[in-house]
């Protein structure tokens, strides 16, 4: 049991520093939680850490498999891009319409969970960052290939996402408090961070050109 509790602080405290990094997910958290409601920005967290922790799992137990599905991700990349490319358009229309403060893609009629959910799933870069982690853990003893150990794992990974969206979640309600007055200010700032993401996403797919089956294959000869 002492080796299962390791774990899951281990894995709760990467995911609570991975989570810090200004992202879509944290972002768009942040938004719904000033546009919206905290309860909802909650949610979406929810939604987000759901797929996050599958695919945790995945990369743990079927890494041969995932290796073979390298078309599959070239396409996640591009719908991940395009979901960013609409996060920033809609928050620039937010910003120009004060009077209705509302990003029209993350305020539709789908539930928060649900929108959390699909906008993770389609963020297959997950799966490279926890093999690595994974892998390092491995080589130390740390995480043993056994049932309890990914349990543990896998729920520390998900408690330290929320604790990471919930610094956005109720840090851009408390600055949004400060400014209530000029919500337009936020608008353009969120759309800024998703230009920027948008740029970095780019970078990753067209200039930085790893293979990412060559990552997990990388990956796979280490924990080996």
């Amino acid at each position: 049991m002492k080796g299962a509790l390791r774990i899951f602080f281990t894995g709760m405290l990467v995911s609570f520093l991975g989570s810090l990094p200004l992202g879509t997910l944290n972002i768009a958290a942040m938004q719904i939680a000033i546009a919206e409601s905290v309860r909802n920005a909650l949610l979406f967290s929810l939604g987000s850490l759901t797929a996050e922790m599958i695919y945790v799992r995945l990369s743990l137990v079927a890494m041969d498999w995932i290796r073979r599905q390298e078309k599959i991700f070239k396409l996640f990349d591009w719908l991940a891009l395009l979901i960013i490319i609409a996060l920033a358009v809609s928050s620039f229309i937010a910003a120009s319409h004060p009077h209705e403060n509302r990003n029209v893609i993350l305020n539709n009629n789908l539930p928060s969970f649900l929108l959390g959910l699909a906008m993770s799933a389609v963020n297959p870069m997950q799966i490279p960052f926890w093999f690595g982690w994974s892998t390092v853990l491995f080589a130390k003893k740390i995480l043993l290939p056994v049932k309890v150990h990914y349990n543990f794992y896998t729920i520390g990974i998900g408690i330290g996402t929320l604790l990471g969206n919930c610094v956005f979640i109720f840090g851009g309600r408390l600055i949004a408090s400060k400014i209530q007055n000029n919500q337009s200010v936020v608008n353009y700032a969120i759309a800024g961070i998703f230009v920027l993401t948008a740029l970095i996403q780019i970078w990753r797919m067209v200039v930085k050109k790893k293979d990412f089956s060559k990552q997990l294959h990388e990956a796979e000869q280490k924990k080996q």
